[in-house]
């Protein structure tokens, strides 16, 4: 058990959160997450962030670290997770990684080393002042792996990329076995990587109907139903997801910042700004979910390594050989 290390990945949406509490409650695991909004407080329905009674008594770690006025960066991430994997493993117990980051989960079992640049305000100023769509071009020109699972509409991040590269001339850099011995702690695990298989029409559906929960206490509407015919017919007033915007606005995490988180946090920020509508929200929230779990599904397929299931029973067979 020492050097075993389990991944449950795939597509936002395609139940990773519940297969993993099942597994581990039936191999004795502890969960670390993977998921670059849940380790911001506060940030608990828009980032799907699982709840104590979801638990079920299961440890969870690599949630609420940081404020999300704080910046959170991949190196900071892929320290912690490492601390907390070897602390499992040092127990007699497996740990199990588990989120749809992409970038998180390949710091941790593919052991990038993440270069530490300092921020270089003139450059920064200078590829703000071109158009985002250049931007990602150029980024994935440059670093088409970084490029491949990055968010092409978050500007921070895109130049944050591009800047990384181009201050060092290289994309983020894979580990070689010469490097190991000089980290801090070997990353060199035994890995299994589950991915959680599910068909564009089955993630569309299951967006939109976890969704329509976010945004609506009650939601009376079909899950069968596309975002369009939902429409504003449904009463968001008592909306939990918009409800956590606003009190994270109060708290004085700025328009701006929400923004960058993407997603829910972009679309809701935007329309409690009166700059899109209620039905405007709502479409593309649905609608970059989808481009989001594209992008995933894109970054995850790269890996032949990666084994991928339908249902619990698949994902149990899979685990039993692994550990026995």
């Amino acid at each position: 058990m020492q050097n075993k290390l389990i991944v449950i990945l795939g597509p936002t949406a395609s139940g990773k959160t519940a297969l993993s509490i099942k597994l581990a409650k039936k191999f004795n695991g502890e969960i670390v997450s993977a998921d670059s909004r849940q380790v911001y407080k506060g940030m608990d329905i828009g980032s799907g962030k699982v709840t104590k009674k979801e638990m079920v008594g299961i440890p969870h770690y690599l949630l609420d670290v940081v404020s999300p006025k704080t910046r959170f960066t991949v190196a900071q991430y892929q320290k912690l997770a490492l601390k907390k994997i070897k602390n499992i493993q040092k127990r007699g117990k497996i740990p199990i990684l588990v989120g749809g980051t992409g970038f998180y989960i390949q710091s941790v079992i593919d052991g990038i080393v993440i270069p530490q640049v300092k921020p270089d305000w003139k450059l920064r100023e200078k590829l703000s002042s071109q158009p985002l769509p250049e931007l990602v071009k150029r980024l994935a020109v440059l670093d088409p792996v970084r490029a491949g699972n990055i968010d092409p509409n978050n500007p921070r991040r895109v130049i944050r990329a591009l800047e990384i590269v181009l201050k060092t001339g290289n994309p983020v850099p894979q580990i070689d076995q010469l490097q190991i011995d000089r980290l801090p702690m070997s990353i060199s695990f035994e890995v299994l990587q589950i991915a959680v298989k599910k068909s564009p029409t089955e993630l569309k559906n299951l967006i939109h109907k976890r969704l329509m929960k976010r945004l609506v206490r009650r939601c009376r509407a079909s899950t069968n139903r596309s975002p369009a015919s939902t429409a504003s017919t449904e009463k968001i007033a008592e909306s939990p997801l918009i409800n956590e915007v606003e009190k994270l606005h109060k708290s004085g995490v700025s328009w701006k910042r929400l923004e960058e988180f993407g997603l829910e946090y972009r679309y809701v920020a935007q329309y409690l700004q009166n700059k899109i509508s209620e039905q405007e929200m709502i479409n593309k929230i649905q609608i970059e979910s989808e481009h989001y779990a594209k992008r995933q599904m894109t970054w995850f397929k790269r890996d032949k390594n990666i084994k991928w299931i339908k249902n619990y029973k698949a994902t149990e067979k899979l685990t039993k050989k692994y550990i026995h």
